[in-house]
């Protein structure tokens, strides 16, 4: 049985990771703003117990972090699931809102750096662990022959960035990194004209985690388990 640990797990991709998770047997510590006001995270209380643990987390607050660590304390985290994130409003060129910008990017690359600062020992003593960052080819340079969408595809495109750094520095420690596409997903980000449903991205997400080999720490995976370009 591992732990995992899940941000923005309220609803959409969060959510359904921690139920695959936990039906697969494994303990959860699912975060979310309010996770008392999610009626999935309640539902699988219910049905699983003392396997998952729920914290108030804002992935962009020093001390809600902090707080999260403190109940964590020492327990052991074999996967780190970073999957909060914000689309954004304002994401057109000559309508680009710098503070917009700026919260975009502390949701999307700043906060899920800081917690893998903040969850490091966690990991570490796992003995073998693995960091998996919900990034989307929208944050590819290869890939993107569309344009627009500024603010999003800049903030994606530096957690991948960000992600690279941190499988060669947690290398040592025996911690793999991978930047994940989800794919078009049919959640209130994604929207009604999405092509996947969760079940499907988030099962093929899990694959690739569970069959992630030390050589491909640091890469840019697509749900379906396709190299994608930077």
């Amino acid at each position: 049985m591992k732990t995992v640990f899940i941000t923005g797990a309220s609803r959409g991709l969060g959510l359904e990771f921690s139920k695959q998770y936990l039906a697969a047997g494994h303990r959860v510590i699912a975060t979310a703003r309010n996770p008392e006001q999610s009626e999935g995270l309640q539902r699988l209380h219910q049905e699983y117990g003392d396997n998952l643990k729920t914290y108030a987390l804002d992935v962009t607050s020093e001390p809600s972090r902090n707080k999260v660590s403190e109940a964590v304390g020492d327990r052991v985290i074999h996967l780190l699931i970073n999957n909060a994130g914000y689309y954004g409003n304002s994401n057109t060129l000559g309508k680009l809102d710098e503070a917009e910008w700026a919260r975009v990017f502390h949701i999307n690359c700043i906060a899920p750096i800081k917690m893998v600062e903040l969850l490091r020992s966690n990991l570490v003593n796992a003995g073998s662990a693995t960091v998996a960052m919900l990034s989307s080819k929208m944050g590819s340079m290869g890939d993107n022959t569309s344009g627009g969408s500024y603010i999003y595809r800049s903030s994606k495109a530096a957690l991948n960035a960000a992600s690279k750094s941190l499988s060669i520095d947690l290398a040592p420690e025996q911690i793999k990194v991978v930047a994940l596409h989800p794919g078009w997903v049919l959640t209130e980000m994604g929207g009604p004209n999405a092509l996947i449903d969760t079940t499907t991205s988030v099962s093929g997400m899990r694959k690739v985690i569970e069959g992630l080999k030390p050589t491909q720490s640091g890469d840019f995976i697509a749900y379906d388990g396709t190299l994608l370009p930077w």
